[in-house]
């Protein structure tokens, strides 16, 4: 057994001496090159290197092989179930690939998420997954960033964000609301009210604009919209404004956590939800099924949807593929039939 040098941290080069290999040999069976190393020899190495407390130098081995065995994962607010719920299906996939998650937080900036993409490639994450609606219709400067990522080999897939040059996974927001506006005029309900995020949110946008289409073929117009922050906190100020007003008899609120913070407004000024105003929401988050009375909403796959877009980072293929999953409408108790 060879002996380290005191205060020193053990190199490479110590770890082969140790096990008898050369250093090209060590450097491979701890890197995990695709090159041949003998399952004894990496054995020995393995062994040598915990005997000598050796950690590999990450960056090294980023620059070496190209990437890192992370995959980073940028979405918009990950205290929002939605979110949340997209993030554990990219882990497990990542998980299962023998890979790491790291995540960032944009804060719904676009500029940060330029910035976060930027810092990556410099990193060199073997992929890299954006999850969340696109804000505003510039593309271009963040697709550039990722076509250069791309090009030094990084593979990447977004979620909910048609458009960019890389693999995608989204569902029809558009079509999800305009059923749900179908159901909802099937049960009785004629006087609607819309609470949605700004426009510049493009989940936002198609979802209200979705709703208010459903609404058009059954000629109805939505009597009132309240633009309002895209949080539980945004939903219950949209609903406070609304109270007093039109003779509203449902409120459609862009997102289940609009909706849950519209539903704890209407307990605040002594009205019951369901009861004395019907609420219904979108994305079917757990939470939905909690709240007194439970949340009629559109059910998206959103663990589904994180596993999928790790699947197409992962596979590398040539040309982007669009991935659109189902959505489907859950009616409960938020909305009782009418009439």
């Amino acid at each position: 057994m060879t002996e380290q040098g005191t205060g020193s941290s053990p190199t490479l080069l110590d770890v082969a001496r140790e096990a008898g290999v050369s250093a090209a040999t060590a450097s491979r069976a701890l890197n995990g090159s695709t090159r041949t190393v003998s399952a004894e020899k990496q054995a020995l190495v393995l062994e040598a290197a915990k005997r000598l407390g050796y950690a590999p130098n990450l960056s090294a081995q980023a620059t070496a092989r190209g990437s890192t065995k992370t995959v980073a994962l940028i979405v918009h607010d990950i205290a929002d179930p939605y979110f949340s719920s997209i993030a554990a299906g990219i882990v497990e996939g990542a998980e299962a690939a023998g890979l790491t998650v790291t995540m960032a937080v944009t804060g719904r900036s676009p500029e940060r998420e330029l910035e976060i993409v930027s810092i990556l490639r410099g990193h060199r994450p073997h992929a890299i997954v954006l999850a969340g609606s696109r804000i505003g219709d510039d593309q271009e400067t963040l697709a550039g960033e990722l076509r250069a990522y791309q090009a030094a080999g990084g593979r990447v897939a977004v979620v909910s964000q048609p458009g960019l040059p890389c693999g995608t996974v989204t569902i029809d927001n558009r079509g999800g609301a305009q059923a749900l506006a179908d159901a909802l005029v099937a049960r009785g309900y004629r006087r609607f009210a819309v609470l949605r995020g700004p426009d510049v949110l493009h989940t936002s946008r198609d979802r209200a604009d979705g709703f208010a289409a459903g609404l058009a073929h059954a000629g109805i117009e939505v009597i009132d919209t309240v633009e309002t922050d895209f949080t539980e906190d945004g939903g219950h100020a949209a609903m406070t404004a609304l109270l007093g007003g039109d003779d509203i008899e449902l409120v459609f609120a862009v997102n289940d956590v609009m909706a849950i913070g519209a539903m704890r407004a209407l307990r605040d000024a002594g009205l019951v939800p369901g009861r004395d105003l019907a609420v219904a929401g979108f994305d079917d988050i757990s939470a939905a099924i909690d709240v007194t009375p439970a949340l009629t909403t559109v059910a998206v796959p959103t663990r589904a949807m994180g596993l999928r877009a790790i699947e197409l980072a992962l596979a590398g293929t040539g040309e982007p593929e669009l991935v659109r999953l189902p959505t489907n409408v859950v009616l409960r108790e938020s909305t009782p039939r009418r009439g």
